[in-house]
């Protein structure tokens, strides 16, 4: 038993210490991540989608990220984003996060929907 406490202990400060884990489909708030996102979202999508709270898609049919969570679940991009993002469409381009990334950019899409 006592060869567990460090174990557990260690457990402990690493889940005190991370950031809010994405699978219970909570995303980090902080300012920092929040700001990561809204980056990712300008460099990988905004040449089509509009990725602010009030600006238009450049792209028609484009849907705006301020509205994704009324189309589906965000949480459903967490696997896509991963993997690499692949549509039916061929002007998307393909891309894959890594798993920070994901968080903070869901985070941000997050911070952004319309009530």
């Amino acid at each position: 038993m006592s060869r567990c406490k460090p174990f557990l202990g260690l457990a402990v400060v690493l889940f005190a210490t991370s950031p809010v884990l994405a699978s219970d489909g909570a995303y980090p708030t902080d300012p920092i991540s929040v700001a990561t996102g809204r980056e990712l979202a300008e460099i990988h999508c905004a040449m089509c989608h509009a990725v602010g709270k009030d600006d238009q898609s450049a792209q028609a049919g484009a849907p705006a990220f301020r509205d994704l969570a009324s189309r589906y679940p965000l949480e459903s991009l967490e696997e896509p984003l991963a993997e690499g993002i692949v549509t039916a469409h061929d002007n998307m381009p393909e891309f894959a996060f890594e798993p920070d990334d994901i968080d903070a950019f869901l985070g941000y899409l997050t911070s952004i929907q319309t009530k």
